[in-house]
């Protein structure tokens, strides 16, 4: 539905019945216009079908898979050769880097589940780059003063840094 709004560039009109109504007087843009481009390798495909019907297809035509949201769901998908390779891949790195070193638990505390995050990351044309694995430790189940004491490895961006030396050099608050 398309509401008319009249301001003060409109012009009266008298129609048959002798009355006088008001006609907005239209306007065009100057602005030049121009064609876009999205490259030479950019297709347009028009798709006829209701919404529903193009959804239901749209899998099937790009051939396109959700990354799996568990380790069950991807040992069970066909892509199950490359998705061991990338979790033994990220095993391997952690293992080699010396990040994580197998011990016992002390007694009384319980171990912290873990869960794999497993990505597909795509190249610009839609091919498969590679397949990416990441271990994420379920830390929200900790309670601080029970399961920790301390938090550790803060982290600043460099631009955080930069910005609290300007305020301290503005302000003389920087210590020779």
């Amino acid at each position: 539905m398309i509401q008319l709004s009249f301001s003060k560039n409109t012009t009266q009109a008298g129609d048959d019945s002798g009355g006088t109504s008001y006609v907005p007087e239209l306007r065009k843009s100057t602005k030049a216009r121009k064609a876009k481009s999205f490259g030479s390798d950019f297709q347009l495909y028009l798709v006829e079908g209701t919404r529903d019907e193009t959804m239901s297809q749209h899998q099937y035509c790009f051939n396109i898979e959700e990354d799996p949201k568990t380790f069950s769901e991807a040992m069970a998908s066909r892509d199950v050769y490359f998705w061991k390779e990338a979790i033994h891949d990220k095993i391997d790195s952690v293992m080699h880097n010396n990040t994580w070193v197998l011990s016992d638990l002390p007694p009384g505390c319980k171990a912290l589940g873990c869960k794999w995050i497993l990505q597909r990351k795509m190249k610009m044309d839609g091919t498969i780059d590679k397949y990416n694995a990441k271990l994420v430790i379920q830390g929200f189940r900790q309670k601080e003063g029970i399961d920790f004491f301390d938090t550790y490895a803060p982290v600043a961006k460099i631009y955080t840094i930069r910005l609290f030396l300007a305020l301290a050099t503005i302000h003389n608050l920087v210590i020779h």
